[in-house]
């Protein structure tokens, strides 16, 4: 068995655990293998291990690996920051897009998107913890924005992200990941949407997520090792 192969077998094992311990039936919660920064032979091993659902955060970085895997039939998930200038290759290469935090954003990729191609699957991004150097439309605002983002065709609105501020406080984080399954409780009250996705929970804290409802945790560490940023982040 290979490092990779193991950590995969860690990383279900903890997210059944969790699960257990919430209550919740397993099937519930997607794991998706954040392999940003490490190269297309890692997800090739993840894959063989049946690991569908990977996400990516540099644009140019993701789109190469979406390309040269093709014939895999992966399910590829956009989940860094999204600046105007990439979203065509983010509406032409992706699945999901959970980084959706402005109107202008998913405009752009509502446009962009091929007609031929099935909508991209959309979280809203919330800023659940209220730092100003943070992506993230308020809690306050969620609503409007996601009335808006609902109506755009060729897109199709799931549910909310959130990446809150790294801490050891288990019960902050737990109250950061309560917040954002409020707001999209709240969203489907009012606008009757039924978004069933939250996007939250890491390597280091998707057992608090999940026992706050997460549908879809993000674990790169725990499964590819420690990573090197790219020269350029913003690619």
């Amino acid at each position: 068995m290979t490092a990779l192969s193991a950590n995969l077998q860690a990383v279900r094992a903890r997210i059944e655990s969790a699960c257990h311990r919430a209550g919740r039936d397993p099937a519930e919660v997607r794991l998706l293998a954040v392999s940003k920064t490490f190269p297309a032979d890692a997800v090739v091993e993840a894959a063989g291990e049946g690991q569908r659902a990977f996400g990516e955060n540099y644009v140019q970085e993701g789109c190469g690996k979406v390309e040269q895997l093709a014939a895999l039939g992966l399910e590829w998930h956009f989940i860094g920051p999204l600046q105007s200038n990439k979203s065509r290759l983010v509406a032409t290469h992706f699945d999901w897009v959970h980084s959706v935090d402005r109107l202008k954003i998913a405009q752009r990729l509502s446009e962009q998107r091929a007609p031929q191609l099935a909508p991209i699957n959309v979280c809203l991004q919330v800023n659940v913890s209220g730092e100003a150097s943070k992506s993230g439309v308020a809690p306050g605002e969620v609503v409007e924005l996601a009335r808006a983002v609902s109506a755009l065709p060729q897109l199709r609105l799931r549910g909310l992200m959130a990446i809150p501020e790294p801490t050891e406080d288990e019960a902050l984080l737990r109250s950061r990941f309560a917040l954002l399954r409020s707001s999209r409780d709240r969203i489907n009250d009012v606008l009757a949407l039924g978004l069933d996705t939250l996007s939250m929970g890491m390597s280091s804290d998707l057992d608090l997520a999940i026992a706050e409802g997460a549908t879809i945790v993000r674990v790169g560490t725990a499964i590819f090792g420690s990573r090197t940023p790219p020269p350029d982040s913003n690619s």
